[in-house]
C-alpha cells in the first residue's frame, strides 16, 4: 500500500504529463482511436482551405468555410448534447461519426472528379460540421463516466495533447504532400488519408461499453432531446457565472485572434507557398503538444480561474506579435507559444465544466461547450478573411490578437467571478467534497 501511495504522490508532484487515466481500458481505447483519427482529419483541415483558395483566389471565400461549419454546429451541437443525455452515448457517437466520415468521402469524390466548386466545398464542410457537432459533446460527456472524477483534468490533458500532436504531424505531412505534388493531386491524397484513418475511430467507439443514461428517480423530470431538454441545460448554465465567463473569454480569443483563414494567403505571399502552409497549420499544435507533455502541474493548480485568464491573454499577445513576422521560423515559434497557452485554456475550461455539471445535464452543457469552442474559430475565420480583404493580412492578423488580449482583461476585471474560481476540494480518496454555501461570486456549485 505504501508503494502505491508513494507512486501516486510522485505522479502528482511531477511536471511530466499525468498518464494515470490510460490505466482505464475504455478510456485508453478511445484515446488511441481519437488520436489516430484526428491525425487523419488534419489532412482534410489543410486541404479544404487550400483547395478553396486555389479555386477562388480569395481569403474571404476561405473565411466562408467558417460560416458553413458554424450554422450546423449551432443547430446540431445543442441537439446532440441533449440527445447524449437521453440515449446510449456509445450508439450516438457511432452514428454521428459515420456522418462525418460520409462527408470526407464526398470531399474525396469531388477531388477525384475535379469539380472545383467553392459552393460544393461549403456544403460538404457543413455536413462534416453536423457530424462533429453531435460526436464531440457526446465524446466529452463519456469521459467522466469511464474515468474517476479526480482524473478528469488528466484525462482531458491527455486527450488534448494527443489530438494536438495529430495537429502537428497531420499539417506537416499535408504540407509535404503539397510541396511535392500539385494542388489537385495533393488534396486528393489528403482526403484519402483522412477517410482511411477514420476507421480507427470507429473501432475505438465500437469497443466502448454501453453508456446508457443514468436511471432517474420516479419523481424527477426525465431529460429530453427536444427543445425542453436544451432549455433545461441553458437554464442551468445562466445560473453559473463562472461557466458563462469561461465561455465568454474563449469566444473573444477565437473570434478576434484566430488567424487560420489567412494561412494559405500568407504562406503564398510571404513564404512562397509549398510546405510553408503545413508549418503554419501545425505551429499552434506544436506549442500545445509541448505544453501537454510538461503539464503535470495543471491538475495541482488551485487558482484555475486566474490561470485560464492568463492563458487567454497570452494567446492573444502571441498571436498579435506573430502577425508581424516575415520569417517562417519566427512566425511558427510565436504561433507555438500561442498554442501552449491555448492548451492550458482548453484543459481548464473543459475541466471546470465537467466538474460543475451533474451527469444528467452533462451532455447538454457539452453541447453548448462545443458550440462555443467550435463556433468561435469559425467566426474567427469569417472575421479574419473579411477584414483581410479590407485592411490586409497583417492588420487583420496582428490587430485581432491584441484586441482579444485587451478584451479578455476587461471582461476578467469587470466580472471577477472567474478570477476567484477554485476547483471543488477533494477528499483523500479523490472524490469531490460537497462545497458548503460558497459566496455567489465564487460560484462553486454542487456536483
Amino acid at each position: 500500500m505504501s508503494e502505491v501511495v508513494e507512486e501516486q504522490e510522485k505522479e502528482r508532484s511531477s511536471w511530466v504529463i499525468d498518464t494515470r487515466p490510460l490505466r482505464v481500458l475504455a478510456y485508453r481505447r478511445m484515446w488511441i482511436g481519437n488520436g489516430v483519427s484526428f491525425f487523419g482529419f488534419q489532412f482534410t483541415a489543410v486541404a479544404v482551405p487550400v483547395q478553396m483558395y486555389a479555386v477562388t483566389h480569395s481569403s474571404a471565400w476561405v473565411g466562408l468555410l467558417g460560416v458553413a461549419g458554424l450554422v450546423p454546429l449551432l443547430i446540431f451541437g445543442l441537439w446532440g448534447g441533449a440527445a447524449a443525455d437521453v440515449v446510449d452515448r456509445r450508439k450516438l457517437l457511432l452514428a454521428s461519426s459515420m456522418l462525418a466520415w460520409i462527408s470526407t468521402i464526398g470531399l474525396l469524390a469531388q477531388a477525384l472528379f475535379g469539380l472545383n466548386s467553392g459552393w460544393l466545398l461549403l456544403a460538404l464542410t457543413a455536413v462534416q460540421s453536423a457530424g462533429f457537432a453531435v460526436s464531440s459533446p457526446t465524446r466529452q460527456a463519456i469521459i467522466p463516466r469511464i474515468v474517476p472524477t479526480a482524473l478528469v483534468p488528466a484525462a482531458n490533458t491527455l486527450s488534448y495533447t494527443t489530438t494536438t500532436a495529430g495537429g502537428v504531424l497531420g499539417p506537416l505531412a499535408a504540407g509535404l504532400i503539397f510541396g511535392i505534388a500539385s494542388t489537385g493531386a495533393g488534396v486528393t491524397v489528403a482526403y484519402l488519408v483522412d477517410a482511411a484513418l477514420f476507421t480507427i475511430s470507429f473501432w475505438a467507439t465500437w469497443k466502448l461499453p454501453s453508456i446508457p443514461p443514468i436511471v432517474h428517480a420516479e419523481d424527477e423530470e426525465k431529460p429530453s432531446a427536444g427543445l425542453r431538454g436544451i432549455t433545461d441545460g441553458l437554464k442551468f448554465l445562466v445560473t453559473q457565472p463562472v461557466l458563462l465567463l469561461s465561455f465568454g473569454v474563449d469566444i473573444i480569443a477565437m473570434v478576434f485572434a484566430m488567424p487560420r483563414a489567412l494561412f494559405p494567403e500568407v504562406a503564398a505571399d510571404r513564404f512562397g507557398g509549398g510546405s510553408a502552409v503545413g508549418w503554419l497549420y501545425a505551429a499552434i499544435a506544436i506549442g500545445s503538444v509541448i505544453a501537454g507533455l510538461t503539464s503535470g502541474w495543471i491538475g495541482r493548480l488551485k487558482r484555475q480561474g486566474i490561470a485560464l485568464i492568463v492563458a487567454v491573454v497570452g494567446w492573444g499577445v502571441a498571436i498579435g506579435f506573430s502577425g508581424f513576422a516575415h520569417q517562417l521560423w519566427l512566425m511558427v515559434l510565436l504561433l507555438a507559444v500561442a498554442g501552449a497557452a491555448d492548451l492550458v485554456s482548453a484543459v481548464y475550461r473543459q475541466s471546470i465544466l465537467q466538474t460543475f455539471a451533474p451527469d444528467r445535464l452533462r451532455g447538454r452543457l457539452q453541447g453548448v461547450f462545443i458550440v462555443v469552442v467550435g463556433g468561435g474559430p469559425r467566426l474567427g475565420d469569417l472575421r479574419a478573411g473579411a477584414t483581410a480583404d479590407l485592411t490586409g493580412t497583417t492588420a487583420s492578423w496582428a490587430g485581432g490578437g491584441f484586441v482579444a488580449a485587451g478584451l479578455a482583461l476587461v471582461v476578467a476585471t469587470a466580472f471577477p467571478a472567474l478570477a476567484r474560481y477554485r476547483p471543488p476540494a477533494q477528499t483523500p480518496d479523490g472524490a469531490n467534497r460537497r462545497p458548503t454555501a460558497p459566496p455567489a461570486t465564487q460560484n462553486r456549485s454542487e456536483d
